[in-house]
């Protein structure tokens, strides 16, 4: 059964600007404690240069991490322009969460027409957050040379380059992503989301700027809805319907433990291109009846699924981090996924999920991980323990080391000193 998918819904600084109550802030310790040690960015002019935008239709993880970072911005008193692609049917220009959100491009255009638009509005940037989706933007070009750039790397690109592309191509974006940008970047710090994407970074591209680990946050308020999910167990997929994350792998769970478990169910919930093909898959009569695709979902009803399910498989082989594996995690669901890096720091191995080692199947992980968990104390616990991992994350503390960041690098905080290139072994 293929259930339908649910619609939901310069160098100076500017005088100090109100903070409004209802934006996200650095908190005190405590009563009486003194102010945050971060400083507000009062005046600060933030340039947010993004592949795409949270509202588009496969915004990922990625998109979420630069707005939330943007609207903790706002909170500090930064004024936050927002540059991404354009879908059909957008404004090309609106206000959000009080961000500047301006729209230029598709997929293809958007890296020439934004860094035109940074090129004319050069003067009035104190600081560019340039985010790398495998090609740049080439913001240390077009930016003032006094405009502090801080790049963002979620995770290397070229294995998922030569898996979607003709070879030619795929060189192409890889001489982009290694070399050209490596030279282009090589005095501006970087940020990235995992250790092991950092490693990456280093091993893979060469990378010699500094490189700075911010990982993302999770959500806090969590509603969920009251409606029953089908499946004893129920297997869940949550994302976007994109080639690279494979969720076809997820799908074919339903009819390769179909002989050990006559009663799994797979949930996919998400939206994208690979749709079709999956539905097609979901209606042939091995798995008929046990797959699910309930599309996008507004938060309680997507949070209800994910609750409501056993276990959480992400098949994807190129992550940064795997943001929603600490949404299942929040809700005391443990992640199965492969052994790849941004994975293998989201998931602890044996305590929050499991992972898929070189050599193994993925239907044999994840029918290694429904006989453990099908012990109510080995459930009850590993719940707990996603529970706990999931807190250590939050999107207070992700905005407050990109506030820091910032202020170091416009030279509000002490200078700290730079990375070593080489590792430690």
């Amino acid at each position: 059964m293929v259930a339908p998918g649910a619609k939901a819904k310069s160098s100076g600084f500017a005088a100090p600007v109100p903070e409004p109550s209802d934006r996200p802030h650095l908190a005190a310790a405590g009563p009486g404690a003194a102010p945050a040690a971060a400083p507000l960015l009062d005046g600060v002019r933030v340039a947010v240069l993004n592949f795409r935008e949270p509202q588009q239709t496969v915004a990922g993880g990625a998109e979420e991490y630069a707005w939330r970072v943007s609207a903790y911005l706002v909170g500090q008193g930064a004024r936050v322009h927002f540059v991404t692609s354009r879908e059909r049917c957008q404004s090309r220009a609106e206000s959000r969460d009080g961000i500047e959100l301006r729209r230029m491009g598709n997929k293809y255009l958007v890296y020439i027409l934004v860094p035109l638009w940074l090129l004319l509005h050069r003067r009035r940037f104190d600081v560019v957050i340039d985010c790398m989706n495998g090609i740049p933007f080439f913001s240390p070009i077009v930016a003032r040379r006094r405009t502090r750039v801080i790049c963002v790397v979620h995770h290397v690109h070229n294995r998922q380059f030569y898996a979607f592309f003709p070879r030619w191509l795929a060189r192409i974006g890889c001489f982009i992503e290694g070399p050209v940008a490596r030279l282009l970047y090589r005095r501006c710090t970087t940020v990235t989301v995992s250790e092991s994407s950092r490693i990456e970074l280093r091993e893979r591209l060469r990378w010699r700027a500094p490189i700075e680990v911010i990982p993302n946050g999770s959500p806090t308020a969590r509603p969920v809805a009251k409606e029953p999910v089908p499946g004893d167990p129920a297997v869940v997929y949550l994302g976007r319907l994109v080639g690279h994350k494979r969720v076809e792998r997820v799908v074919e769970l339903a009819a390769a433990l179909a002989p050990a478990r006559p009663g799994l169910h797979v949930h996919v919930v998400g939206r994208g291109p690979e749709h079709d093909r999956l539905a097609a898959r979901a209606a042939r009569p091995d798995v008929a009846g046990r797959v699910h695709l309930h599309g996008f979902l507004p938060e309680a009803e997507k949070n209800a699924v994910l609750s409501g399910a056993r276990l959480n498989v992400t098949a994807s082989e190129f992550e940064g981090w795997g943001l929603t594996v600490i949404e299942a995690a929040a809700l005391g669901v443990p992640t199965v996924a492969y052994d790849v890096p941004g994975l293998r720091d989201s998931v602890r191995h044996g305590v929050t999920g499991w992972l898929v080692r070189d050599g193994e199947r993925l239907a044999d992980v994840v029918g290694h991980a429904l006989r453990e968990l099908d012990d109510p104390l080995t459930r009850a616990r590993m719940a707990r323990a996603c529970r706990s991992w999931a807190g250590e994350f939050t999107w207070g503390k992700t905005g407050a080391a990109m506030t820091r960041l910032i202020a170091g690098e416009l030279g509000l905080l002490p200078a700290r000193s730079p990375e070593p290139l080489t590792e430690k072994p």
